[in-house]
Order: structure tokens, then C-alpha cells, then sequence
């Protein structure tokens, strides 16, 4: 019997089979919106919108500054407005209509970027654009978790939240690749349309919108909606749904401290898994060298190799349970990230050319480049790189299956609406002390190539949020979720 089979009264446990097609259907919807998380928030759009084409005056700062405060904004509005609406889809069971119009609307901003011209003037409207197509974003993904009590049985919801995890990752690569090549792509060789940049990545914003729209049907074609179940199914207003939510959360502290314990600590090493991810690139270039192709390259296989893994760590997330698969990626992350410090060599971050100090605009040999070294610096980034890339899925998808298991039934929604929060109001951890790690690095070697030191402040929150982990019972040990 797996370690984390549920107890009676879980959402999980009206399930006995679900169709495979089903669940097919609900893990392309991962695969569909993936486009606005990849290319949109990620890679492209965001790159894009800091780029020199927005700047005010010569003030190289300004774009991405307002970048910044946007995406705070963004990441408050997620954190106060998601459980809410989650425990109101709950109480109206409208998950699956309200996932359909968020989806739609994600889609057409998508399409909408296109209109975010090269110039200064565009700056604001493109800002606009994706933090509302963010908060959209992140508000659907908390209706589709909830969805995964329709999805999976208890015998098998490691394997489907896997699944979908993974399917996103594989979307999301395979979408940039497509758009690298036919638009994106400056070289002529490989952009089969000959755009300039700045049009192609505008262009491809139709596409990733058009990606949404058609790859998400499947999932309101399978799903609809059913009468609200459990004990809470009044409707209530503004105010009453966030007294509900203060209930519950009480409620929740006084006989479910485990419950609670495990958003805590879920939001602290979610954080240092999405900081591998978010200054992956950085150090790859900072500390390692590797150009902005090669990067991309390793960027496309390490979300290829998350993908796969992720899928077969949700096997043995159904053997052994959730929280020990947990366990076993975060002590990875946390030993590679120490390893990966301790082997880094600063001769390995010389470029074959760098600006000339007299002339930044021309690039002149780098005398201290050794080829050799750089090569050997490369090799050990892919290996540790692939390694981080590949445990980091599992984790989260882990942590979904982890909740799914505890959660009562009708409550779906606010809870994974409360994940949600808890891991946006955290999420500070990572990027301050990675530049504290990068600041004290600086102190203790005198130089500014200390990127690698970076690497720590990431492992500390991982292990904070191991640390936190380990007294957390499991289902099997435990009740299901009790809320107000």
C-alpha cells in the first residue's frame, strides 16, 4: 500500500476510475498554456519588453525597473485574490466555467502582444498586458488543480499529476523551439520567414495565443461542471468569502497543523525551485561562459529532460508517496547546488571576446580565455544543470499530489487557491538571497565574478524548506483536511 494512501472523506476518495482520455484531456491544458509561462514570461516577451527598444532617454534601467514593480503588483492581486475565488468556484461549481473564460482570455492577450510595438510609447501597454495575462494565468491554475480530484483515483494521483506537469514542460520547449525557428531566430539560416527580430517575436505572439486556444479544448470538451459538494455551498460576498477564509485557515492550525506545516514549508522550497530555474540562465552565463545560443540550447533540453522525469517520478510518487519523492529532489538540488559551488573555477566565465573597455559597442579577444577550461567549465554546468533541471518537476508536481491527497471534497478550489498565496508571499527568498550570496562572495574574493556564490543562497532556501518538510506527517499518518 503506498505510504500516502488517503483517508475516507478526501476528494480523492469518490474516485474509483477515470478514463485515460480524461486525463489526457486535463494534462493538455498544462500543455497549452504553457506558451505564456515559457516564451511569453520567460524567454521572449519579457526579454523583449527590457530591451533597448522601450528605453526612455538612454535609461537602460527604466524598462526593466518597471518590469519589477509590475510584476509586484501582478504577484499581490495573485496572492489576496486566489484563494478566494478559489472557494467561490467551490461554492458555485463553476471550476470548469470559469478555467474556460480565464483560458480564453489568456489566449487573447497572448494574440494582443502583438500590438506592443518597438518603441517607448508601447512600454506601459505591453506591462499591462502581462501582468493582467499573469494573474489570469496563475487564477486558472488553481481551478485546474482543483480539477484534479475529476481526474485521478487515489491508487494513481502521483502518476496523473506527474503527467500533466511534465506535459507542460514539454509544451511549453517545444512551442519555443517552433517559434525560434520559423520567426524568432535572427539568423537567416533559420528564420524561414526572413522577419526582422522585433516583428518576429510580435508574430509569435499570435502564435502562442492561437496555441492556447486550440490545445485547451480537449479539457471543456471532457469536463463540466457539477453541483457544489461539501459542507459549504452558500454563496457569499466579498467580505464573507475572506471571514470564510480567516475560518478556515484557523481552523486549519488547530487540527491540521500538518496541512499547515506543509504549505509553509512547500512555499519556501517552491520558491528555491523556481530560483534554479530563474538565475539558471544567469549563472550559465555569468559563471560558466556559455553564450546566449548555448544557453538557450541547454534551456531546451533541460526542459525536455524535466518533462520526461517528471512523468516517471509520478510512478513512483504512487510506491512510495509524495512527500518522500519531495524529500529525494530537494536533497539532490541541495548537494548539487554545494557541489556545483565547489567546483567552479573563475577561468571558466572568460568569453572568447569581450567589449572593449575604450569602445563597449566592439568586441575584442579576451586574453584570459582558454578554450580548455571553458569547455571543461561547460561540461560540468550541462551535467549538475541536467541534474537540477530533472528534480525539480517531480517536486512540484509531488507537492499537487501531496495536497490532493488531504483535501475534503468541495474544497478543491480555496485550498489550492491558498497554496497559491502562500507561495507568492514568500517568494522574495530566492532572488534576496541569491544576490546577498553574490554581495558576500564579492566581499570575500575582491572580484565582481562571484555569480557562482549565488548557488548557495538558492541550496539555503531548499534546504529551509527541506528542513521544514521533514516533521510533516503524511496522509496515511493523519486526518483529511479539516476547514471552517
Amino acid at each position: 500500500m503506498s505510504q500516502d494512501t488517503p483517508t475516507v472523506g478526501t476528494a480523492l476518495s469518490a474516485n474509483t476510475a477515470v478514463k485515460k482520455r480524461t486525463v489526457t484531456a486535463w494534462a493538455f491544458w498544462d500543455w497549452g498554456t504553457q506558451p505564456f509561462n515559457t516564451v511569453i514570461t520567460t524567454f521572449v516577451f519579457s526579454v523583449y519588453l527590457t530591451s533597448a527598444y522601450f528605453q526612455v532617454g538612454g535609461d537602460k534601467n527604466g524598462p526593466s525597473l518597471a518590469l519589477s514593480v509590475a510584476t509586484l503588483i501582478g504577484g499581490l492581486v495573485i496572492a489576496l485574490a486566489a484563494p478566494v475565488l478559489g472557494q467561490t468556484a467551490d461554492r458555485s461549481g463553476t471550476t470548469v466555467r470559469n478555467l474556460r473564460w480565464m483560458t480564453w482570455a489568456l489566449g487573447l492577450i497572448s494574440m494582443a502582444l502583438y500590438f506592443v510595438r518597438p518603441e517607448p510609447s508601447f512600454l506601459w501597454l505591453g506591462l499591462i498586458l502581462l501582468v493582467v495575462g499573469t494573474v489570469i494565468s496563475e487564477i486558472a491554475s488553481v481551478n485546474y488543480n482543483a480539477l484534479i480530484d475529476r481526474v485521478a483515483a487515489p491508487s494513481n494521483v502521483g502518476k496523473v499529476s506527474g503527467f500533466g506537469w511534465g506535459m507542460g514542460y514539454l509544451g511549453g520547449i517545444i512551442v519555443l523551439l517552433v517559434l525560434l525557428v520559423l520567426f524568432i531566430q535572427p539568423s537567416d539560416a533559420l528564420n524561414v520567414w526572413h522577419l526582422d527580430q522585433p516583428t518576429g517575436i510580435r508574430v509569435s505572439m499570435i502564435v502562442c495565443g492561437i496555441w492556447t486556444l486550440a490545445f485547451t479544448i480537449p479539457i471543456f470538451v471532457a469536463l463540466r461542471d457539477r453541483k457544489p459538494t461539501g459542507t459549504a455551498t452558500a454563496r457569499l460576498g466579498v467580505i464573507g468569502s475572506y471571514k470564510a477564509l480567516g475560518r478556515s485557515i484557523m481552523n486549519l492550525w488547530r487540527t491540521q497543523r500538518d496541512t499547515a506545516f506543509f504549505l509553509i514549508s512547500s512555499a519556501i522550497f517552491r520558491d528555491g525551485l523556481a530560483g534554479v530555474f530563474t538565475f539558471g540562465a544567469v549563472i550559465a552565463s555569468t559563471a560558466y561562459g556559455m553564450s546566449a545560443t548555448t544557453v538557450i540550447i541547454f534551456g531546451a533540453a533541460a526542459n525536455l529532460i524535466a518533462g520526461v522525469v517528471t512523468m516517471l517520478f509520478g510512478l513512483l510518487d504512487d510506491k512510495i508517496g509524495p512527500k518522500r519523492v519531495i524529500v529525494i529532489c530537494l536533497c539532490v538540488l541541495v548537494a548539487g547546488t554545494v557541489l556545483a559551488f565547489v567546483l567552479h573555477d573563475p577561468a571558466y566565465s572568460h568569453q572568447p571576446r569581450m567589449a572593449d573597455p575604450n569602445n563597449p559597442a566592439t568586441l575584442i579577444p579576451d586574453p584570459d580565455y582558454d578554450p580548455a577550461l571553458s569547455a571543461r567549465g561547460q561540461t560540468i554546468f550541462w551535467v549538475l544543470g541536467l541534474i537540477f533541471s530533472s528534480m525539480v518537476g517531480p517536486a512540484q508536481a509531488a507537492s499537487r499530489s501531496f495536497l490532493a491527497r488531504v483535501i475534503p471534497e468541495g474544497r478543491t478550489g480555496e485550498v489550492f487557491g491558498l497554496y497559491t498565496t502562500t507561495g507568492r508571499v514568500i517568494s522574495f527568498l530566492s532572488p534576496a538571497l541569491f544576490g546577498a550570496m553574490v554581495w558576500v562572495g564579492a566581499q570575500v574574493t575582491g572580484t565582481n565574478a562571484t555569480g557562482h556564490w549565488g548557488l548557495l543562497g538558492i541550496g539555503a532556501v531548499l534546504l529551509a524548506g527541506l528542513i521544514a518538510l521533514l516533521p510533516v506527517k503524511t496522509a496515511q499518518d493523519s486526518r483529511p483536511m479539516t476547514l471552517g
